[in-house]
């Protein structure tokens, strides 16, 4: 008995260090991946684009009830990325409304630009806008003053994730834009996790205005919430360590208040990465939907995100609009 005893250890330590092996390998891919996703966010603040924004919301039995769509251009102006509005559902915005947007806007982020300068920075950070070995700029259009990153990468990059060893799965293979991917399943423990400066960056990017200690002591006690109830399947392209896709799933809102009033059922998120240029992959298109119960029954809304048209700004020519510069 002794001997098999002593054998059944052997065989089981071998299986454990099989398994580590296997995670192990799994955890190095994922950090591959992850530093992937990273130099893809850094080629984002390279190129301008143009965006498209529509919500739907639709009663029971998939009764429309209300939606918007709303297209806009990015360009450059003082050295700042701007949000300028084109159309609004399908209706071209006026010159007026939309120079009173853009001015305000560009007022918003030199405010935040200010902010931003009063904390304390990383010594060894390299402006978002300009990376090290960039081309000397041209004139003074293209030197991007901006140091925070633009409001676009924060909407195409809510949905980031961090490194997490040890909470992956690899599920299967799939074919997915016409390419052989992996896919794979995390179950994060501090999916939403940021620290205090960060979680404050956001909100002040959000509402333009400084975060509250009230709000910040919700703002931490969402995100621990969130973590316990989320899932995120990746599909990923092993060669190049490029994620295509990720969905979270089963984002259960339950433990929200007025639950009485409103209950969310169901709400998912995915985005889907495009090849923008060759070898250069970035956010093409993001997803939300979310069902709700209401006295007079589910409502769903659906809302998305798209990115299209990137290009390299070109300071010294229109950019999409007629007489910009």
């Amino acid at each position: 008995m002794t001997l098999v005893r002593l054998g059944l250890c052997v065989i089981l330590a071998s299986l454990a260090g099989t398994v580590a092996s296997t995670e192990t390998d799994l955890d190095a891919f994922m950090r591959e991946v992850v530093a992937r996703r990273d130099d893809n966010w850094k080629k984002l603040q390279q190129y301008i684009l143009d965006e498209r924004e529509r919500v739907e919301l639709q009663g029971p039995a998939h009764v429309p009830l209300w939606g918007e769509q709303r297209e806009y251009t990015w360009y450059i102006r003082e050295g700042f990325f701007v949000r300028s509005p084109l159309k609004v559902n399908g209706a071209a915005v006026s010159e007026s409304d939309r120079l009173k947007y853009e001015a305000d806007f560009l007022k918003n982020e030199k405010a935040r630009e200010e902010r931003a300068k009063e904390k304390p920075q990383d010594p060894g950070q390299t402006p978002p806008a300009r990376q090290a070995g960039d081309e000397a700029p041209r004139d003074l259009d293209s030197l991007i003053k901006q140091t925070r990153q633009p409001q676009f990468i924060s909407s195409a990059y809510f949905l980031r994730f961090k490194f997490d060893a040890g909470r992956y799965a690899l599920v299967g293979r799939e074919r997915l834009e016409d390419r052989d991917v992996l896919r794979i399943e995390y179950y994060p423990t501090n999916l939403f996790d940021e620290d205090q400066q960060e979680r404050d960056e956001r909100n002040e990017e959000r509402n333009h205005k400084p975060v509250t200690e009230k709000d910040a002591r919700t703002d931490r006690l969402l995100s621990s919430l969130m973590n316990k109830t989320s899932k995120v399947t990746l599909w990923i392209d092993p060669a190049t360590h490029q994620i295509l896709k990720y969905t979270f799933d089963d984002l259960n809102w339950n433990f929200f208040p007025g639950q009485w009033l409103v209950r969310v059922s169901n709400a998912t998120a995915s985005m889907t990465m495009g090849q923008a240029f060759p070898d250069v992959w970035l956010p093409r298109a993001l997803e939300m939907d979310v069902t709700m119960t209401l006295a007079i029954g589910p409502v769903n809304l659906h809302y998305t995100l798209d990115y299209h048209d990137y290009r390299q700004p070109e300071v010294t020519s229109t950019i999409g609009i007629p007489g910009r510069r």
